[in-house]
C-alpha cells in the first residue's frame, strides 16, 4: 500500500473524530463524560479483541496501561468535559496545540528533527483553527479550557509513545489492546464518580454506536496504523481536520454560519495539513520491543 493511501486512511480518523462534539451535544445524555468515554472505549476494544483473538503478554500490561490512559482514559475524559463546558470552537482551538506538542516530544523521545516547516505549519494550523471556529463571544470556561489542554497533552504523549513502543503484532491487535486498556481504566471511575446512566433512547444508542465502532474501533485502527507507517510528525497535522469537520457538520446539519473568515480558516487548515503530512519519517527506535 502506498504512502499516499496510508496518509488518506490516517487522515480519515481525525475527520471522523470531528463529529464528536455534534454527536455529544445532540445525541448523548448530558452530564456523563466518564461514562461516555468508557462506553466508547471498552465495547470497541472487546470487539476488536474478539476479532483478533490475541491477548497481550504480561510484560506489556504496564505499557498498555500507560498508552490506554494517555490515548483514551485521560484524553477522552478531558474531551467530554470540554465538550460539555465549552463551545466547540474554543475546545478545538485549545486542542489544536497538540501537533506542536507532538513535534517537541518526538524530538525528545524519538530523536526526530525539528524543522522550521513543521513548526511553522503547526503554528499556522492553530491560527487557522482559530479563524475557523472562534466567535467574538467565545465562552472561556476555566475548567473546560484546562480539560481541553490536558486532553491535547495526553494524546500528544500517546501518539509519540505509540510509535516508540511498537510490538510485533498487527496494528489492529495493538488498537484492540489499547482500547480495552483505556476502557478498563475508565469503567471503575465512571461507576464511582457518576450516577447511573438512565435508560438510553434510540438517539443515545445511535450516538454511542457511532462513537464506539466508527469513532473508536475503525478510526483508531487507521490512526495507529498511520503512526506506525508514517511517524508521529507526519500524521499529527491531520488532527486539524477534526475542527474542520466539526464546522462543516454544524453548517450542514445545524444551519450554523460559514462566512468568509471561516472559509479562510478552512483554507489555512487544509494547507497546514498538506505541508505537515509531507514531513519525513521519524527515525525508528534503536530496539523494537517484542510482544512475547
Amino acid at each position: 500500500m502506498t504512502r499516499r493511501t496510508d496518509a488518506i486512511l490516517a487522515a480519515s480518523a481525525p475527520a471522523v473524530w470531528g463529529s464528536t462534539y455534534i454527536v455529544t451535544s445532540e445525541l448523548l445524555p448530558p452530564g456523563y463524560p466518564l461514562t461516555d468515554a468508557a462506553l466508547r472505549a471498552l465495547p470497541a476494544g472487546l470487539l476488536l479483541m474478539a476479532v483478533t483473538r490475541s491477548l497481550p503478554p504480561l510484560a506489556w500490561l504496564g505499557r498498555l496501561a500507560i498508552l490506554g490512559a494517555l490515548n483514551f482514559a485521560i484524553f477522552w475524559a478531558a474531551l467530554f468535559v470540554a465538550a460539555y463546558r465549552l463551545p466547540g470552537g474554543v475546545a478545538a482551538t485549545m486542542g489544536a496545540v497538540q501537533p506542536l506538542i507532538v513535534l517537541g516530544l518526538s524530538h525528545l523521545v524519538l530523536g526526530s528533527p525539528l524543522t522550521l516547516r513543521g513548526i511553522g505549519a503547526a503554528l499556522a494550523g492553530i491560527g487557522g483553527v482559530a479563524l475557523l471556529v472562534l466567535g467574538p463571544r467565545a465562552d472561556l470556561d476555566p475548567l473546560g479550557m484546562m480539560a481541553a489542554l490536558v486532553g491535547a497533552v495526553s494524546m500528544a504523549g500517546g501518539v509519540v509513545l505509540t510509535r516508540k513502543w511498537r510490538p510485533e503484532v498487527p496494528a489492529l491487535t495493538f488498537t484492540a489492546w489499547q482500547l480495552t486498556a483505556g476502557g478498563v481504566l475508565l469503567t471503575p471511575l465512571a461507576l464511582a464518580l457518576e450516577p447511573a446512566l438512565p435508560l438510553p433512547s434510540l438517539a443515545n444508542l445511535a450516538g454511542f454506536l457511532w462513537l464506539g465502532f466508527v469513532g473508536a474501533a475503525l478510526s483508531y485502527f487507521f490512526w495507529f496504523r498511520g503512526i506506525e507507517r508514517l511517524g508521529p510528525s507526519a500524521v499529527t497535522g491531520f488532527g486539524f481536520l477534526s475542527p474542520l469537520t466539526a464546522v462543516l457538520l454544524g453548517w450542514a446539519l445545524l444551519g450554523e454560519r460559514l462566512g468568509p473568515v471561516q472559509m479562510l480558516g478552512a483554507a489555512v487548515v487544509l494547507s497546514c495539513v498538506w505541508i505537515g503530512s509531507r514531513g519525513g519519517r521519524v527515525r525508528a527506535p534503536a530496539a523494537r520491543p517484542t510482544a512475547g
